[in-house]
């Protein structure tokens, strides 16, 4: 389950991904990422391959990072609380608010107390449609 000010979130429409923290009730420490809804794919259409997107993986994603996802196999799901924390409408935008949240939060400063390792972006401001 996904959380999105407080209440479960399960439609995604009008958006294209989402910035999240996932905190490990047990220990504390946190990651923030970012998710797309959609992931790219492939159709057959009269022969020929057609590019169209297709739902991602989103509502049983847990992160990419390595220690959190064996903590969440080790300790289970249900040690862990996943919370939206901005959605988003491009792919540039999670781009934008994940690092913004990431260098917020200080993520690099404190790794006792977040699984992030890295912090990788790039953006431009036409990315943004605020």
């Amino acid at each position: 389950m996904w959380l999105f000010e407080g209440l479960d979130f399960s439609d995604p429409e009008n958006y294209i991904g989402f910035v999240y923290l996932i905190t490990n009730t047990i220990t504390g420490k946190r990651y923030i990422g970012k998710k797309l809804f959609t992931k790219a794919g492939t159709k057959q259409v009269k022969g020929k391959k057609k590019k169209i997107r297709k739902p991602s993986d989103w509502l049983d994603y847990y992160g990419s990072n390595k220690v959190l996802i064996e903590d969440v196999e080790a300790l289970g799901k249900e040690h862990f609380t996943r919370e939206i924390l901005r959605l988003c409408k491009t792919r540039g935008e999670c781009s934008y608010f994940e690092a913004k949240y990431q260098f917020a939060y200080g993520v690099l400063e404190t790794p006792d107390l977040f699984y992030n390792e890295q912090i990788m972006c790039r953006v431009h401001r036409k990315h943004l449609k605020l």
